[in-house]
């Protein structure tokens, strides 16, 4: 059987009774000229192993199969998508596996043991944030791991991760992600290509882990610094980093910068400092 004579997208939802929950945050990618668009910009994925964030009816998870994977762990909440999957469980011959539980509960570092992986989804907003620094946390302990990570967010989540320290969206999300991955966007995407349309523009994501040494500071330090830095972004740091000030001078950190002016080498010798 090939992936061709699979039902169309749609057919799949209408007989597996998998109309999108607003609740859980579904908005279906159905298109697959897309979803493939997607796993090429994503690079060469053949013999990788992959784990899937929310399904759904399976359109990215056709691209991946398509694309040469290995394996692929599909994380599905949702047990109308646990059901409308089960033809393509089927024809992927053990090359899909899907695990009935809640993304923001399954940790791929955790239950793929030593297995290196890449992560890939159509992530719900509402968890996409809290999802992304779990991995990033992870990352941290241990870079190689990871081969890459393509993500759909909403585009503003997009800009605030793509951004640096010229521009408005800079942030935590900007520093704790630059720290630990090369980021770039593969392409935006409009609400009109989405099943319901969402009210806003979406961004892929395309995230490559930085191999780092022993001497980073601690995902958590980084972390606390960063958040303080930007918790009052237009005070300067002697007031938000005030806990911290005895370590400006060794760390090149002029007291009088706000957070926005920051780069993520500051913050980096700041944390290291700290630790020291």
């Amino acid at each position: 059987m090939s992936i061709e004579s699979l039902p169309p997208l749609r057919e799949v939802i209408k007989t597996a009774g998998l109309q999108p929950d607003k609740n859980l945050g579904q908005n279906f990618l159905l298109d697959l000229n897309i979803t493939d668009k997607i796993i090429r910009g994503a690079g060469n994925l053949d013999g990788e192993t992959v784990v899937e964030i929310g399904p759904g009816p399976g359109g990215l998870t056709r691209s991946l199969l398509g694309a040469g994977v290995k394996k692929i762990y599909a994380i599905e909440y949702d047990p109308r998508a646990i059901k409308a999957l089960q033809p393509l469980v089927e024809y992927a011959q053990g090359r899909l596996e899907l695990i009935h539980v809640d993304a923001l509960q399954f940790n791929p570092f955790h239950e793929l043991q030593d297995e290196r992986f890449s992560i890939f989804g159509n992530l719900p907003y509402n968890i996409a944030t809290p999802l992304l620094f779990g991995w990033l946390e992870e990352l941290a302990k241990n870079s190689e791991r990871i081969g890459r990570m393509v993500l759909m967010f909403q585009k503003e989540v997009g800009d605030r991760i793509l951004a640096d320290e010229t521009a408005k969206a800079y942030g935590r999300l900007a520093v704790m992600c630059g720290w630990l991955c090369h980021t770039s966007r593969l392409f935006d995407l409009p609400p009109s290509v989405f099943t319901p349309p969402p009210k806003v523009f979406s961004s892929v994501i395309h995230f490559q882990p930085k191999l780092h040494d022993q001497a980073q500071p601690s995902f958590e330090v980084m972390e606390k610094v960063v958040k303080a830095a930007f918790s009052q972004r237009r005070k300067m740091v002697r007031s938000t980093l005030k806990s911290y000030t005895q370590y400006f001078e060794a760390s090149g950190i002029n007291p009088q910068h706000r957070a926005e002016q920051l780069c993520i080498a500051d913050f980096v010798r700041l944390s290291k400092a700290y630790e020291s």
